[in-house]
């Protein structure tokens, strides 16, 4: 028997809406809805529009009823955004953008409280402003410890749960992202709540990816006219979607590339020290209670932001012309830190590049082939910074790395991480944080029976593409000039 489930994918870009069939040894894919996830501006602070989002999940979910129904819903999105429901039920405000300025310089404040050396110690998390705890932290910087009694933090994925079944709950991959979280006995850290004269009353209780959290609401179902569907949480943190589709049975180095770009590897217990505090890598979990060890990088944002403003200058460029410019420019002419400050808000990326090509002493881009080339090939030698920082703590060597998501359909970026890492590439599959979702859900239901079955069949059901490194002599050359203009700079 055919089964069939609904995946909701939200990315900090666009959204998706995948049915995803299962006949017993094969997932089908088939795309019914795709939105904009486009931010708005009041009175100087950046929201995600949740009514607009939940409006365009509704549609979906009608959709797919029409196409002869289905068995549950999973829902991931991004990490660390979350909002905020009162006594009643009520969601206070849109949620706030993790882009927002309201936490610069807020590290140093929370630093004065909890040192930064023992909040890493505490959470395994990357140390970054965008963390939900800093955006707390500011939040309760304005409006003060009241302002949380009686009232329930969620983040967005188990939001979006809240909406569609009336059930407060916090799936852990996703709570893992906060930098509130114990990753070794996954459950809120009340020294840290405590610490920050945070409410303890604020974090809902924590739930295992293929949980069921409940049917929808009545009355939702009714205003839809379909039928009551079950919710399961599945892996709700998109990244840990993604790697859980990874289809490999051997230890492996990830990037899963979209606005973001997330590179680790997966280990049985979190990897926590002196070395990977400072190289500043992550610890979160993944299905299983497995931990993804990894990096946030700014990933193929820097990409759009720069589509976005050749369009604003009347140049409408496809992907696809961006790679056709990018191989005619001249390689290696200049580089970039991608996680520079410089490139962390929304504007004018291109501009941003050749001031820092300027100040750095480099060649200064002057066609848009250029600039898209130094994204690309900066992408890749900070793709290797990561992996070599990986590999030094993990004390691993790894063969091969997985490319999974958006990015691994450009063949440019493929090869060129190929190149600078001198490691196979294996690409896809592109929609894997989609895939991940829907075998978690058929893992909830029985249809399939562990996580290492569910690989199996990611493996089977969905072709990659391999790339092989080449001769990297002028890869190697430039990566030791990068490393010396990023550390200089």
């Amino acid at each position: 028997m055919l089964k069939k489930v609904l995946a909701f994918d939200l990315g900090a870009s666009s959204g998706r809406a995948i049915l995803g069939f299962f006949d017993g040894e094969k997932i089908n894919l088939e795309e019914i809805h795709r939105f904009e996830n486009t931010p708005t501006t009041e009175d100087n602070r950046m929201y995600w529009n949740l009514s607009e989002l939940f409006s365009e999940i509704k549609k979906a979910m009608v959709i797919a009823e029409k196409k002869g129904g289905y068995d549950s819903i999973g829902i991931d999105t991004w990490g660390v955004d979350y909002g905020i429901i009162d006594k009643n039920g009520k969601l206070l405000d849109n949620p706030i953008h993790y882009r927002d300025t309201r936490t610069s310089g807020i590290i140093d404040e929370v630093g004065k409280i909890i040192t930064k050396d023992k909040l890493y110690t505490l959470t395994g998390n990357q140390l970054m402003e965008i963390n939900t705890l800093f955006q707390l932290f500011s939040e309760y910087l304005v409006k003060g410890k009241d302002f949380y009694k009686n009232k329930t933090l969620l983040m967005m994925p188990d939001l979006f749960n809240y909406l569609l079944t009336g059930v407060k709950k916090a799936e852990k991959t996703i709570a893992s992202t906060t930098q509130i979280f114990d990753p070794y006995n996954k459950r809120w850290n009340e020294y840290i709540i405590n610490k920050l004269g945070l409410n303890k009353d604020l974090f809902p209780d924590i739930i295992s990816p293929g949980t069921e959290i409940g049917l929808i609401r009545e009355e939702l179902a009714r205003e839809l006219d379909i039928e009551r569907k079950t919710v399961i949480a599945v892996c709700e943190h998109d990244t840990a979607s993604a790697v859980a589709a990874v289809p490999s049975k051997e230890d492996f180095v990830f990037i899963s590339c979209g606005t973001w770009s997330l590179v680790g590897t997966e280990l049985k217990e979190p990897l926590i020290n002196e070395k990977s505090m400072k190289y500043n890598l992550t610890n979160e979990t993944g299905m299983n209670n497995t931990t993804r060890f990894l990096k946030n990088i700014k990933g193929l944002w820097l990409v759009q932001e720069t589509k976005r403003q050749f369009k604003k200058e009347g140049e409408n460029y496809s992907y696809d012309d961006f790679e056709r410019l990018a191989r005619e420019a001249k390689a290696f002419s200049c580089v970039i830190d991608v996680d520079a400050e410089e490139f962390g808000h929304p504007g004018d990326i291109p501009s941003r590049i050749k001031s820092y090509a300027e100040n750095t002493g480099q060649q200064i881009p002057k066609t848009h082939g250029e600039i898209i080339r130094c994204i690309y090939e900066s992408l890749a030698f900070k793709y290797r910074d990561t992996f070599e920082q990986i590999s030094e703590c993990t004390q691993k060597k790894y063969n091969v790395l997985h490319l999974v998501g958006g990015g691994s359909q450009s063949k440019l970026l493929c090869q060129m991480t190929a190149d600078a890492l001198g490691i196979e590439v294996i690409a896809g599959p592109v929609e894997a944080t989609a895939i991940g979702n829907i075998m978690v859900q058929l893992i909830a239901q029985g249809e399939i029976k562990s996580f290492e079955q569910g690989r199996a069949i990611v493996e089977k059901s969905f072709g990659t593409k391999r790339y092989v490194p080449s001769e990297n002599i002028l890869w190697n050359k430039n990566y030791a000039i990068y490393r010396t203009i990023v550390e200089d700079k």
